[in-house]
């Protein structure tokens, strides 16, 4: 199978592209310089909207599209949100019917579905998209998904899969989970203990092959682990743990996140105060989606001393 792969230059794009060299014909899109990018993968370094990202969709050939260009940076403004992620998106849905692609693939978050207050126990793939309500970034990734999904409706003829994975975490991802984990003292909120579920970057890969399989089309709930509570992790990880009330900690992130003391953003505060556990079932039985790995093993890259790759 030929893939194009957009968002390869970043750590997890990295990844895919190597899984999926394995079986597959992989080139890769992103607008990010191709840093550390393996070299016997063909990349380009190309925004989505210049006309020689259409050159290279026109004259790959490619069978299937594996979307994972979306960025939610806390720091954009709405405009390079939009710009980034929109326009982007909009743009390379059009090329895959222009050019007869019978495939599409987005890897999208299930923290679409929001970290809220009244979120049922487990959450499926049928329940609203209410992420939109917290942050910029957040209104974008979901309008990204709402976009794929008015597009699987509009085009039956091509098989679209979102997959939405719980908190991604491992050794080379950057994203707000693996950086709470890997603090040396853990903040955690007064009165909050959120059931939440992990997801290590070597169980999404096979997943993310898997939803390439003919035949495979919908959206996808993932996660590796059952629901445990935040309490539970932390004492795996036999790390100092330091309480705070809610009001001061965000108080504090607002500041030093404008400041740039930390790349924690404020509105990741809600994922440590609500549950937003995700109903697998549907993954399970279509993408063969199985807890594979305990919960010390997925979080042994986080432990205190750990020697891990991005640990410290």
């Amino acid at each position: 199978m030929r893939i194009l792969l957009t968002g390869s230059s970043g750590r997890l794009g990295r990844r895919v592209a190597l899984k999926l060299h394995r079986n597959h014909y992989v080139v890769g899109i992103d607008s990010r310089p191709p840093n550390c990018f393996p070299i016997e993968i063909e990349n380009h370094q190309i925004d989505l909207r210049r006309r020689t990202a259409e050159n290279i969709l026109k004259e790959g050939k490619f069978d299937a599209v594996m979307h994972m260009g979306v960025t939610h940076n806390f720091r954009f403004s709405n405009e390079e949100h939009y710009t980034r992620n929109i326009f982007s998106t909009e743009k390379l849905l059009q090329l895959i019917v222009k050019y007869h692609i019978k495939k599409l693939v987005l890897l999208s978050s299930g923290d679409v579905y929001g970290p809220i207050a009244t979120n049922s126990h487990f959450i499926d793939e049928d329940a609203p998209l209410m992420a939109s309500q917290s942050s910029t970034g957040m209104r974008t990734l979901v309008a990204v998904d709402r976009a794929v999904q008015s597009f699987f409706w509009r085009h039956n003829e091509i098989e679209t899969v979102i997959l939405r994975p719980c908190h991604i975490v491992g050794p080379h991802v950057r994203n707000a989970a693996s950086k709470y984990l890997r603090l040396n003292i853990v903040p955690t909120l007064m009165g909050y203990d959120p059931m939440l579920q992990l997801i290590s970057e070597e169980d999404l890969l096979p997943l993310v092959e898997n939803a390439l399989m003919p035949g495979v089309r919908g959206v996808f709930n993932l996660a590796g682990t059952e629901p445990v509570p935040l309490h539970y992790i932390l004492k795996i990880l036999n790390k100092p743990t330091l309480p705070l009330p809610y009001v001061v900690l965000k108080t504090f992130l607002e500041h030093a996140f404008k400041s740039r003391m930390v790349s924690f953003a404020p509105p990741e505060l809600d994922h440590i105060r609500f549950n937003a556990v995700l109903d697998t079932r549907r993954s399970q039985e279509v993408l063969g989606a199985k807890i594979t790995r305990f919960l010390e093993k997925i979080l042994k890259p986080f432990k205190a001393g750990s020697l891990y790759p991005g640990s410290s």
